[in-house]
């Protein structure tokens, strides 16, 4: 669906964007969102009005520096602004005998569908996002973007057809001044409170007509036709916040004492994960592998515990090749987010770098195959593996083919309602090409040097027969033990798993990153310490299968974050269209499956460094 200022205009009618430039910038439309449909729509121009300005965006672009912005998403608007000369009212489009554009029964229904949905349009000036000013229990606060209209008590939709552009300027030499705010006020104003003084130009008689812009389709013909005026007005404020300190208003949004308590319930997690640990290391174990050796002297008792598996522990695992599969991806999302987290904390990852972030993201996440490569052959010749170009190929297309074909499944009803929120063609095209032109050959050298390097040192040999595992205790079957297991490192990161939601479903700002990587942090401790916990119980109870078990141990807090994603999507964002469902529970079952194997991956390798070190602390014959 698309969405004009003057008219509706259908995607099939509609060509390049177009550019209206003011004297020293321009102010364009970016896809407007909402929190009742995962679907944002983009912003469109009126036919009639596209000759004039591609010739004056031809003629002024001579003249001035153009920011190049992604055009497949945002659209340059119709505004005239120039600096420090407010407007009070500009007509944006004019009929040929009224004030304002006339609108069929079906174009109204479509706008009064967005007002209701909750629709949020997003304006960018000089690079800055819109923002509407709300008081929050007395406090100030800043929302991205503003609404489209609004539903009155009656159920009565009203439209918001004039705004104020409210440019915050700040004056760094005489004459010379820099954008360093933009706020957007919203009215409605009723059709016949209009009226023309000049071509362009208006004026409001609000004494004679108070009366709101309210749109009714239900109690519209198919033949009638509702006039809306839009107008918009312009105002210039001085203000002392300085250029480099622009962003601050913005990226204030967030509570950061929500995060801080975020902070302190996950070192709490870490803090009781530390203490049990420590008692099974320092006490259980550490008595445990000096009773193992004392024990070596007498012949007549039984070994029993942990160590009587030491013939089993280090046998292959059923389905290797998908383990290393899954952990050899893990090792590949772990670097990528080590790294770009690294960046993003150092502050060389701007606000202001639109799309940044995951650029950053999916550039390292290829460069990472390598190391993946490496670490995945190594443990593929650890379980005994021999075909290595095979599995370095499945390791290096398992992941990206998921995404890329859940993502074109998506891409196709997302397409089929003509939304922004589809990906591109091109950027899938060329996604494909570095996918195998630079992360499977990467892979496949990593592969190739980490075979060459050899298999992990195991302390004990694998007995060729292999043990009967006893009956486990209820706790201790692999449900529960995975369900068990990830509810503390699901508990760690919560809180900050809201934001990051809010961040990438509402449009909100999310930019501290220094939290993020102290959650990270907290998380990897947590997956380590629980899987470490885990992995010697099951030991102790003389089940020797801890390969697989470990993964899903540590992996198994995927699982709540899913649960969370529909907690989320039931309690916050009310979405009741089908393909918006689809695409938010499509793209929460790719966050939740990487989540999975990045933890599944920190725990596998922290119970593998456990179990070899406790084996090697111990006298076998």
């Amino acid at each position: 669906m698309n969405i004009t200022f003057c008219r509706f205009v259908g995607p099939r009618k509609s060509t390049a964007a177009l550019r209206t430039w003011a004297r020293f910038f321009a102010v364009t439309a970016s896809p407007i969102s909402r929190t009742r449909s995962a679907c944002p729509s983009q912003w469109q121009r009126t036919e009639q009005k596209q000759e004039q300005n591609r010739k004056e965006t031809k003629n002024k672009a001579k003249n001035r520096k153009e920011l190049k912005l992604n055009t497949k998403k945002k659209r340059f608007g119709v505004f005239q602004l120039h600096m420090n000369n407010n407007v009070s009212c500009a007509l944006l489009c004019e009929g040929t005998d009224t004030v304002g554009m006339q609108y069929s029964k079906a174009q109204v229904q479509r706008l009064a569908k967005f007002i209701r949905a909750e629709y949020r349009a997003h304006w960018l000036l000089d690079n800055l996002p819109s923002a509407t000013r709300i008081v929050v229990d007395g406090k100030q606060k800043y929302i991205e973007g503003f609404p489209l209209g609004y539903v009155g008590q009656r159920m009565e939709v009203n439209l918001f057809n004039h705004v104020v552009l409210v440019v915050k300027v700040h004056e760094y030499e005489e004459n010379a001044w820099r954008i360093v705010g933009f706020e957007i006020k919203t009215a409605s104003i009723e059709s016949k409170a209009y009226k023309r003084v000049a071509p362009g130009k208006c004026s409001v008689d609000l004494d004679k007509h108070p009366q709101r812009m309210m749109i009714d389709p239900s109690n519209m013909k198919d033949t009638d036709t509702v006039e809306i005026v839009w107008s918009y007005g312009v105002r210039f404020e001085p203000s002392p916040v300085a250029w480099a300190s622009r962003w601050d208003a913005y990226l204030e949004m967030s509570d950061s004492d929500i995060h801080w308590f975020s902070i302190v319930n996950s070192l709490i997690t870490v803090v009781f994960l530390s203490g049990i640990c420590a008692v099974i290391v320092v006490r259980t174990l550490r008595r445990d592998i000096a009773r193992y050796n004392d024990d070596e002297d007498d012949d007549t008792l039984e070994p029993t515990g942990w160590k009587i598996v030491h013939g089993d522990v280090f046998r292959a695992p059923v389905q290797a090749e998908w383990l290393v599969t899954f952990v050899g991806t893990g090792v590949q999302l772990l670097g990528m987010l080590l790294v770009t987290l690294a960046f993003a904390v150092l502050g060389m990852l701007s606000p202001a770098s639109r799309g940044a972030l995951m650029t950053v993201g999916v550039f390292i996440f290829m460069f990472m195959g390598l190391i993946a490569g490496y670490y995945a052959a190594r443990l593929y010749k650890t379980v005994n593996g021999q075909n290595w170009k095979m599995q370095a190929i499945r390791t290096a297309v398992f992941f990206p083919a998921l995404v890329f074909g859940v993502g074109f499944v998506l891409n196709f009803f997302i397409w089929g309602r003509q939304s922004s929120g589809a990906v591109p063609f091109t950027t899938m095209l060329a996604l494909l090409c570095m996918w195998f032109g630079i992360s499977l050959p990467l892979t496949m050298g990593g592969f190739f040097f980490g075979f060459r390097k050899g298999a992990f040192s195991v302390p004990i040999s694998v007995n060729q027969i292999p043990r009967q595992v006893p009956p486990q205790q209820w706790y201790l079957q692999p449900t529960v033990s995975i369900l068990a297991a990830g509810v503390l490192p699901f508990g760690a990161v919560f809180i900050e798993l809201f934001f990051i939601y809010s961040a990438i479903w509402e449009n909100q700002f999310y930019y501290l990153f220094g939290f993020l990587f102290l959650v990270f942090l907290v998380l990897l401790v947590s997956c380590s310490e629980i899987t470490i916990v885990m992995v010697y119980l099951q030991l102790c109870a003389e089940d020797y299968k801890w390969w697989w078990r470990s993964f899903l141990m540590s992996g198994g807090c995927a699982i709540y974050v899913f649960l969370y994603s529909v907690f989320y999507y039931v309690q916050k964002l009310h979405i009741s269209d089908g393909v918006a469902t689809l695409m938010f529970f499509g793209y929460s079952f790719l966050m939740s499956f990487a989540f999975f194997l990045l933890t599944g991956t920190i725990g596998f390798f922290a119970a593998f460094f456990f179990v070899r070190k406790i084996y090697g602390s111990i006298k076998i014959e």
